[in-house]
């Protein structure tokens, strides 16, 4: 039983579609109180934690439904709002070596897996510019002074934080006009009607295109992910 704490779009088909599976079950232990699996890693750290599965799950959902994935077994739980599990079964840096290995000489996600500090924080730049300006900025300006790998267990346990918080809907509209502006030769195919629709087109957009910097980006998915957000992943046309 696994469940990850970072970003989906590093996992490859079938872990991606493997951790959806084993988090329903996870919530079905959790609710059933099944003592076979009380003493689970994954079950101790995520008792009691019902919303952060649901939100996790919605993560989950977000970036299978941008690979042409339908979820249709939503999780409802919601105890401890706004709480999520302060362990980790592996720190965020030792889950990016396990997926190293477990990938050798196999597909990897739609974002690659990060060999320096610098890749990491580009994947992950328009998701904490939708959080919080002042920290994308001085992120970005430590991150400048590294090197290869230099602090990069420390930055990936700050990045999932960052991702575990809502977007700030002012932000996260200055996200959208950003990742807008790397589609600009196709801005006449995007729609125009709102800042939610424009996110959806540019989706739509980085879909087929395969837009080199932001099909790596966390924000592609992450920002739907969240209630009030307001952006809903479309899913492509005959998606499974």
């Amino acid at each position: 039983m696994r469940v990850w704490d970072i970003h989906p779009g590093y996992l490859n088909r079938q872990s991606l579609l493997g951790e959806h599976r084993e988090l329903h079950g996870l919530v079905s232990v959790l609710g059933r109180g099944k003592q076979g699996y009380s003493n689970h890693p994954e079950t101790k750290r995520w008792k009691r934690r019902g919303w952060a599965l649901r939100q996790r799950h919605r993560l989950l959902a977000a970036e299978m439904a941008f690979r042409g994935y339908r979820d249709r077994t939503p999780v409802r739980t919601r105890s401890a709002a706004g709480e999520w599990p302060d362990t980790f079964v592996d720190s965020p840096g030792r889950q990016f070596a396990l997926l190293a290995e477990k990938y050798r000489d196999k597909q990897s996600g739609r974002i690659p897996l990060p060999r320096t500090s610098h890749e990491l924080w580009s994947h992950h730049k328009y998701s904490v510019m939708a959080r919080s300006q002042t920290a994308y900025r001085e992120l970005g300006r430590r991150v400048s002074g590294l090197r290869g790998r230099d602090y990069f267990d420390e930055l990936a346990l700050e990045l999932v934080s960052w991702l575990r918080r809502p977007p700030r809907p002012g932000d996260l509209r200055n996200v959208v006009e950003h990742m807008r502006g790397y589609l600009q030769s196709n801005a006449s195919q995007i729609d125009s009607g709102g800042w939610v629709c424009e996110f959806t087109g540019i989706q739509d957009r980085v879909r087929v295109e395969n837009e080199a910097f932001l099909v790596t980006q966390t924000a592609l998915t992450d920002l739907a992910a969240w209630p009030g957000a307001g952006c809903v992943v479309s899913v492509p046309r005959g998606s499974r």
